[in-house]
């Protein structure tokens, strides 16, 4: 096929394509630069294009496999939704559960520098979940002494905590130190 008959037989069809193009991909730019791409194609067959029955219709599946190429190439693989939420859910449960067990470690060690009664008190009612009640049983104290006692405990290690971490500048250990104590 010679530049004449390549005018004459593929270039009207030119329109045809571009909206069928358009239709397909929802953007004009895209469509024209997929029609360019076909007549390109088609161009670099003009030798064999004298062996196809309907030039047309050739085009037209051209247009619509390139059309499906580009859709392909912009199209984003969806991650299931629940698989997305059950990978942030790990990945925030592994960076929480080190934070978690650093801050336990500090509080652990704060405790343990507590005078005796003030430690005895926490231990028993923070770790152990023993009642008030249990707790007066246990050690001979009153409840009174004994929340006075726990409150002060709790105070001390808290304090102490935040001046530990306070450098650090990270707000999300006075949450948990809340949540701990």
């Amino acid at each position: 096929m010679v530049a004449k008959d390549f005018k004459t037989k593929v270039l009207p069809v030119s329109k045809k394509l571009l909206r069928f193009a358009t239709h397909f991909l929802h953007d004009e730019d895209q469509a024209r630069d997929v029609v360019q791409d076909v007549f390109l194609k088609l161009w670099q067959r003009k030798e064999t294009l004298d062996e196809v029955e309907n030039i047309e219709a050739f085009a037209m599946r051209m247009t619509r496999n390139r059309c499906l190429d580009v859709i392909r190439a912009n199209k984003t693989v969806p991650i299931d939704a629940e698989i997305d939420r059950k990978l942030k859910e790990k990945t925030i449960d592994v960076h929480s559960k080190v934070e978690l067990s650093e801050t336990a470690t500090q509080i652990k060690k704060l405790v343990e520098q507590l005078p005796g009664l003030q430690q005895t008190v926490m231990q028993m009612r923070d770790l152990e979940q023993l009642s008030y009640d249990e707790i007066a049983e246990a050690t001979g104290l009153k409840i009174n002494a004994i929340r006075v006692n726990l409150s002060r405990a709790r105070k001390k290690v808290r304090d102490e905590f935040l001046k530990i971490n306070e450098n650090d500048g990270n707000t999300r250990n006075t949450t948990i130190t809340a949540t701990l104590l």
